[in-house]
């Protein structure tokens, strides 16, 4: 399976799904196509400086407090400038989040996805990656002076370097460039190391999409997806 790539802003994208730019809506998205769709009228919000911050109040709060009904998985890198629920305008209960160093991906972070799509039934999962990621420029520091950082940090860097080399196959050698490989190699590596969720993406119930975010404009725009009912069966894991 090929993964679709795209270069879409949230500006162009949210004019595409949703009528109006400053809308909320008061249900729960269902769909794949309705979850993307409030995740960027969100960022729009949030860009133009006009959040409507939805679901924080306390009674809300309370409403949420004996169950959880998010419609979107975000696997998110731990950059503390990347907070989901700020960047996209959402509240308690709208996003279920899973963030680490360079959104590397491992046993703990698809069991996390995995309940999220069975389980609470969320209909879209999301790569967030973001621009000057220092999780990249530490695997591309490492791979120039041959040495691996102490500690465990050592695997967040190895965990990096296959989407380097993918980056030099491609003669890509800018950091941000290789931030959008890594965001695809992350989504790629969530559907072939999870049967669960490819098994949901060509039945049609759940969808996979990578973003970059901006940090100084504020704003996400897709670098990869994988629409619904889209095979996965041919897709392999590209992290040797």
């Amino acid at each position: 399976m090929t993964v679709v790539r795209a270069a879409v802003s949230a500006a162009d994208r949210v004019d595409q799904v949703v009528s109006r730019e400053d809308e909320v809506t008061a249900v729960t998205p269902t769909t794949p196509e309705q979850a993307l769709a409030e995740l960027y009228a969100g960022n729009r919000r949030f860009v133009t400086g006009v959040p409507h911050h939805p679901n924080q109040d306390a009674g809300h709060r309370a409403a949420v407090a004996d169950g959880q009904h998010p419609f979107a998985v975000i696997v998110g890198c731990s950059d503390s400038r990347l907070a989901a629920e700020i960047i996209f305008d959402r509240g308690l209960g709208d996003v279920f989040v899973v963030r680490t160093a360079g959104h590397t991906v491992g046993p703990e972070v698809l069991g996390s996805v995995e309940y999220a799509i069975t389980v609470l039934g969320v209909p879209l999962v999301v790569v967030l990656g973001h621009d000057s990621c220092g999780a990249v420029q530490a695997a591309r520091d490492a791979v120039a002076t041959g040495t691996s950082p102490a500690g465990h940090l050592g695997a967040v860097v190895e965990a990096v370097v296959p989407s380097l080399r993918r980056a030099a196959r491609q003669g890509i050698e800018d950091v941000d460039g290789i931030v959008d490989i890594h965001i695809a190699q992350t989504l790629e590596a969530l559907l072939a190391r999870s049967t669960v969720l490819a098994e949901l993406v060509s039945a049609g119930r759940c969808a996979v999409a990578g973003m970059s975010y901006r940090l100084s404009a504020g704003e996400v725009r897709m670098v990869a997806e994988v629409p619904a009912g889209t095979p996965t069966t041919t897709l392999t894991d590209d992290g040797d």
